[in-house]
């Protein structure tokens, strides 16, 4: 049996940083100010503060290497699955995606109908390097939350996935009939037993997510959040401040900011790159997850994390 997290990945000339959850790499004052700068600092949460009154305020998050999941590195965009389907060439797909550069998989007991852990299982089964399989449990509808329900739905995923741990695992909906706690408290049995490393929620707000820490870690929310879709704003500040990996999905859904499109052609990008940029520029918790089944439109995606908006721009996006 295989348990998807590989080893972390080394990024040369970045040290660990001292604030919970994040790697940043920022600019020394004499590289923003024009002068060659030889040297990459970390930066304390302090220190960011201090930083409002630096010249490179504006490319903070724009220049975070990685986002810190437990001791793993992970590159900032992910790879979403929801229509991933069991055939070799998405097998193949899934290969490339990891090769490319791709760190973070999501994937979910109901996608698919159950085809894509299946197929993310085949695809990693004899693969190696630094990267992170994420599943979901507990979406359907009143009732799916009940702690004898996830505890199937995780065993379904332990045998789809072709593995005897799982590195993060979440509760893809708050059960409107059970309570959280009870919910959470079910996966953390497997926590406790070493068979699931990190739990996460979904679709939640802060005091869902606070309730959810008093019963046990929580080292990512993932929700519904975008250049257009803002509704989770406070929660991507208190994710930030926090520690915890915000990880947004459907991050390129909805319309276009004509802005967007501006700023594109002056970064030689598209708008899609220009979005998701506007994400990680956004909070240095973020980890995109944008589903595709292109490996070129993946590779795109992938590029959005070398394109470093201004200040002005970003401001102009928002």
């Amino acid at each position: 049996m295989n348990h998807y997290m590989r080893s972390p990945s080394s990024h040369p000339g970045l040290r660990e940083a001292p604030v919970a959850g994040i790697e940043r790499r920022i600019a020394t004052p004499s590289e923003t100010e024009g002068g060659p700068g030889d040297r990459w600092d970390d930066l304390t949460a302090h220190d960011l503060d201090r930083c409002a009154s630096f010249k490179c305020r504006s490319c903070i998050e724009s220049r975070i290497a990685s986002v810190r999941l437990g001791d793993v590195d992970l590159a900032r965009i992910g790879l979403g699955t929801n229509r991933l389907t069991n055939t070799p060439h998405n097998a193949a797909f899934i290969k490339e995606a990891i090769a490319a550069g791709v760190q973070m998989i999501d994937t979910a007991h109901s996608y698919t109908g159950g085809q894509s852990e299946e197929t993310i299982g085949e695809a990693l089964s004899a693969t190696t390097g630094s990267f992170m399989v994420a599943t979901k449990g507990g979406i359907g509808g009143p009732g799916q939350g009940k702690p004898e329900v996830l505890r199937a739905q995780i065993e379904q995923s332990f045998g789809s996935l072709g593995t005897d741990r799982i590195e993060l695992y979440y509760l893809h909906r708050v059960d409107p009939v059970t309570p959280i706690e009870e919910s959470l408290a079910a996966i953390k049995e497997y926590q406790d037993s070493g068979k699931i490393t990190h739990i996460g929620v979904s679709e939640v707000t802060i005091e869902q997510i606070e309730r959810a820490r008093r019963v046990v870690p929580i080292a990512a929310v993932q929700n519904e959040y975008s250049i257009v879709q803002r509704k989770y704003d406070a929660v991507v500040d208190y994710c930030s401040r926090e520690g915890i990996v915000f990880v947004p999905f459907f991050p390129l859904r909805g319309e276009t900011p004509g802005r967007a499109a501006e700023i594109a052609k002056q970064h030689q990008a598209t708008p899609q790159q220009i979005k998701l940029a506007w994400l990680l520029r956004r909070s240095p918790a973020m980890l995109p997850i944008p589903g595709t089944l292109s490996l070129d439109h993946m590779k795109e995606n992938l590029a959005a994390t070398e394109i470093q908006l201004s200040e002005a721009e970003f401001n102009s996006l928002n």
